[in-house]
């Protein structure tokens, strides 16, 4: 328990140097390359210092009913803003689809119906925010791992990346849109699902609906929301900033686990 608090006061620590570097203007301080490496020299200690002490199929705590918390606040966006998605909720994500593509097989698209017919998992855990926050909540989906099994991973895959239907800053290059990613030993922990129902109810759009995922032991920026696409891929190349997620790209670390 130690290890996690001490993890959680780093990754906090860390984001807030990050926004203060912007804020005071310092720019070139967050964009030295020396100062970045050391950085990501020190992330890459803390993910093989916490897989070395924790099982990769160790749980995080779950919780029971009485302890669900009588309000959960959203991270992040609230609701995307985009023609399409605006389209969706109007129908009840009749139309919509989560794509699975990249390093697989047989690549997807599932309707939330068909999502539903899989095999399902609930959990009550605690969210997380880098922000501070904390609450916990009931989530119930479908587990990723035995997904991505089914469409079948081609060699090299490494990282599922989570593409969403949320822009979060008007860009010209499209680097405002929504992502984040995850490594495939987290996609496979049994904690990790792709949730649709929020304490005995369908997602709101608040929390993410149609889908999100729950990446139970990293901090709350990882669990991405409006989920629209998962493609497998060997590296972040390509991806908007190359760091692996909308936040990472802005300075976050990219392994949050707690």
């Amino acid at each position: 328990m130690t290890f996690s608090i001490t993890r959680r006061r780093l990754l906090i620590g860390s984001a807030a140097s990050v926004g203060v570097i912007g804020l005071t203007g310092c720019d070139d301080i967050a964009q030295n390359s020396n100062v970045q490496n050391v950085l990501e020299m020190a992330e890459r200690l803390t993910m093989r210092g916490q897989r070395l002490l924790v099982s990769k199929d160790k749980l995080a705590r779950e919780f029971s009913e009485a302890d669900i918390s009588p309000v959960f606040k959203p991270n992040g966006s609230t609701a995307p803003d985009s023609e399409d998605y605006v389209r969706m909720t109007e129908n009840g994500f009749a139309d919509w689809r989560l794509k699975i593509d990249g390093l697989v097989e047989r690549p997807v698209d599932l309707s939330l119906a068909d999502l539903k017919k899989l095999p399902q998992r609930t959990q009550i855990t605690r969210h997380d925010c880098v922000e501070g926050w904390s609450a916990i909540g009931k989530w119930m989906g479908t587990p990723l791992g035995p997904l991505l099994q089914s469409v079948g991973l081609k060699p090299g895959a490494r990282y599922a990346v989570f593409h969403c239907a949320d822009e979060l800053e008007q860009t010209m290059d499209g680097s405002g849109v929504y992502y984040e990613s995850i490594d495939l030993i987290d996609a496979f922990h049994p904690q990790t699902i792709l949730a649709y129902a929020m304490n005995g109810k369908d997602l709101e759009v608040a929390h993410g609906a149609p889908l999100r995922l729950r990446v139970e032991r990293h901090l709350g920026y990882k669990h991405a929301k409006y989920l629209m696409r998962i493609e497998i891929k060997d590296s972040f190349s390509g991806l908007w900033g190359g760091k692996g997620g909308f936040w990472e790209d802005r300075g976050y670390e990219w392994y949050a686990g707690i």
